[in-house]
């Protein structure tokens, strides 16, 4: 169960009303729209990071060269 104030609770069943739907699915639509939105946030924020971080300078050498050449050294 939730508590929304009475001022905030009419607002949105006025709202609801205005796009024929009922309160739960204004809420449910509502929620959904903000969880989808903060996913998109967090995956272009993660994009940010990763684009931000230079690349390795292995000498010319791939990371799969280096790799095999450790594991033959052992």
């Amino acid at each position: 169960m939730i508590s929304i104030p009475d001022q905030l609770l009419k607002r949105l069943d006025a709202r609801a009303r205005e796009q024929s739907e009922t309160r739960s699915g204004f809420l449910q639509r509502l929620a959904e729209r903000e969880l989808e939105a903060a996913g998109r946030r967090d995956r272009e924020e993660i994009e940010r990071l990763l684009d931000a971080i230079q690349p390795l300078d292995m000498g010319g050498v791939s990371a799969a060269q280096l790799v095999r050449e450790d594991r033959e050294s052992h």
